[in-house]
C-alpha cells in the first residue's frame, strides 16, 4: 500500500494529501500527486470531498509542502478512514 502524507489548514476546513505516483514510467523525474479536498462534515467523522488532483515532479513537491507549512498548515493523520472504537 502506498503511504499518502496530510495537511489541514488551521480551521480543518481544507485538506491536502501528498501521495507518490507508482505508475511514473519517467526513468529520471519522480513525481507525486497533490489531492485537495474540502472538509464537508464534523472533523474525522466522513472524509473530505477530494476536488483536484495535480501531479508534480518531486522538487516542486516539497518546495510545496514548505511553502503550505509556512503559511499555517499542519501535518495531520488519515482519521477518518480508521476503525471506530464503537
Amino acid at each position: 500500500m502506498v503511504k499518502s502524507y496530510w495537511l489541514v489548514n488551521s480551521n480543518r476546513s481544507r485538506v491536502k494529501r501528498f501521495i507518490e505516483n507508482t505508475n511514473n514510467k519517467d526513468q529520471f523525474f519522480k513525481y507525486m500527486f497533490i489531492d485537495s479536498g474540502k472538509v464537508a462534515s464534523t472533523w474525522g467523522k466522513e472524509p473530505p470531498v477530494m476536488t483536484l488532483r495535480e501531479i508534480l515532479k518531486i522538487e516542486l513537491v516539497k518546495q510545496e509542502w514548505k511553502k503550505l507549512i509556512s503559511q499555517g498548515w499542519r501535518v495531520t493523520q488519515e482519521v477518518w478512514n480508521k476503525p471506530s472504537d464503537n
